[in-house]
């Protein structure tokens, strides 16, 4: 998924590169142009400067005319003043004084004494001469350069500022992609099991949640497809049993119709042990072949709507005087609520059930059964406070012909799963309230009753 975050800078280099470059074409060329009035400035100092220079010439010729002629007043300097002129050692000499710089001076060596004559110039022409000093220090390559620099670094620092931001929501935005496709490539490869992190509540995380339920449901249907799969096998061997074990049913039975009829003729001791052994026999086979037969017919569906409550109450009490030393507990949601499935499947699956809690639970145990409705599932459990289940046992619960009771034919519990997947539910071990062994028989719920969680209910004991 680097790729898409690759692609995604790529096209902001694309979009901004030329229009920035454009940008700054353009505000470099506004900048030459707004600058153009300022960079002639050199000029217009040169020509102050030539101006400044021509009155200075002229105002120092008119006062030297006028110092001559006697039309300007003179005036004697004091003797620190007239001390640093005479050691200078120059007839005369010119000087800017007054505010600014506004008027000339002019020094003439005497008799014996230096002479000052003034005149005013009209223009400070001292504050000139530093302002035209001041504008001469512009450069103006320099000051185009300064301008430049500055306009190319502030948008330099935005661009990058742009792109980094870019470059992090590249990266927020390729990583729950990247997790989708790696999670859509461990489905393709078969594992259902693989989920990916929920994302936020924009598209992205709507697709993400979607997965999630997808490969939920896609697990869920294997595991019924792979436990449908195994119980169609078992069913064509049951058949193929059901089939071989009646063959041999028949001449046992006659035989023994032979040897009693003729008891007259043997040893009547004899007889009576041959055909009490015999007939255990038969009764065993009968017992395996009605097993098998029950496992092997595909019984009718007639779905309807059922009163869990009332069904689990009516088995508890089926089965109450069978075990009378096991003590019953009953706790069963509020109201009446009620499952779709078909009466008598499930009528044998609680029996089931509830007869082998009983078993392992043995005098003195207890057996708890529960009801519960939440999100549209209803959900029956019973526990036992039995020894409870060993890893083994747990990882082949629903197989056939794996049973962990005395004289269990193992296929109750397959029997038990099958009725309820046809019903549209499901039955799974879980872990036991009581210390023993636990399931939950799940179903559809029948409309909204208003009830989550169990309910507080009675006990029967």
């Amino acid at each position: 998924m680097n790729r898409l975050r690759t692609r995604l800078i790529l096209v902001f280099l694309v979009a901004t590169l030329l229009p920035l470059g454009l940008t700054l074409w353009t505000e470099l060329s506004l900048l030459e142009r707004s600058l153009a009035p300022l960079l002639d400035m050199s000029s217009l100092s040169s020509a102050l400067e030539s101006t400044g220079r021509e009155l200075y010439l002229q105002s120092s010729e008119a006062l030297r005319r006028d110092a001559a002629g006697g039309r300007a007043p003179a005036k004697h300097l004091a003797p620190e003043q007239a001390a640093m002129f005479w050691e200078r050692g120059e007839p005369d000499e010119f000087d800017i004084s007054g505010d600014g710089g506004d008027e000339l001076d002019y020094y003439v060596r005497g008799k014996g004494e230096v002479l000052k004559y003034s005149r005013p110039l009209g223009v400070k022409l001292g504050d000139l001469r530093k302002q035209i000093a001041r504008v001469s220090t512009i450069q103006e390559s320099d000051l185009r350069r300064g301008f430049s620099r500055t306009l190319l670094a502030i948008a330099a620092v935005l661009w990058l500022a742009a792109l980094g931001a870019l470059i992090f929501l590249a990266a927020r935005i390729s990583r729950p992609v990247r997790n989708l496709t790696e999670g859509l490539s461990r489905v393709a490869a078969g594992d259902l099991s693989a989920r990916v992190p929920p994302g936020g509540g924009d598209e992205i995380g709507a697709a993400l949640r979607a997965f999630n339920r997808m490969a939920g449901q896609l697990e869920q249907a294997r595991d019924r497809l792979i436990n449908v799969t195994r119980l169609a096998t078992w069913q064509a061997l049951a058949r193929k049993m059901a089939h071989e074990v009646k063959n041999s049913l028949t001449p046992i039975r006659l035989t023994m119709e032979e040897i009693v009829s003729r008891r007259g003729a043997v040893d009547d001791a004899f007889l009576e042990q041959a055909s009490q052994i015999v007939a255990d026999e038969v009764n065993t086979l009968e017992r395996r072949v009605r097993a098998f037969s029950e496992f092997a017919s595909e019984p009718p569906v007639i779905p309807a709507e059922i009163d869990v409550n009332a069904m689990l109450v009516e088995r508890v009490c089926l089965l109450k005087s069978a075990h009378p030393e096991v003590a019953y507990q009953l706790r069963l949601a509020p109201g009446q609520p009620r499952a779709v499935a078909d009466s008598d499947l499930i009528k044998g699956v609680l029996t089931n059930l509830l007869e082998n809690a009983a078993e392992a639970a043995q005098p003195g145990g207890v057996v708890m059964a529960s009801t519960a409705v939440a999100n549209g599932t209803l959900s029956i459990e019973v526990h036992d406070s039995g020894p409870g289940l060993s890893a083994q046992a747990r990882s082949t619960l629903f197989e056939p012909s794996i049973s962990f009771k005395k004289g269990g034919m193992g296929l109750g519990l397959s029997i038990a799963r099958r009725s309820a997947l046809l019903c549209g539910g499901d039955l799974s071990a879980l872990e036991g309230e009581l210390g023993g062994a636990a399931f939950r028989l799940s179903l559809a719920a029948a409309g909204d009753h208003g009830s989550n969680g169990h309910g507080n209910g009675g006990r029967a004991s």
